[in-house]
């Protein structure tokens, strides 16, 4: 993913959900996932697909089970 598109989807995404904290980080090997962060916590990886000439980006976000709060007992 080149860098104009990773700042052009940043840019979507603290617009869209109100949040300048949003980070997305050019990956350092070509390989590599482009990581997505608000603040220093890692939320999910984005990924770009082009298909019959469009291109659309896709952010997978994973929320690990212990991470979740308890639920309150009635």
């Amino acid at each position: 993913m080149k860098p104009s598109e990773i700042a052009r989807v940043e840019a979507y995404l603290r617009a869209t959900f109100g949040n300048d904290r949003i980070r997305i980080e050019p990956p350092k090997k070509s390989s590599a996932p482009v990581e997505v962060s608000i603040g220093d916590e890692f939320i999910g990886v984005l990924h770009r697909d082009e298909d019959e000439g469009e291109v659309s980006y896709s952010l997978n976000i994973s929320i690990l089970e212990e991470d979740l709060p308890a639920l309150a007992k009635n």
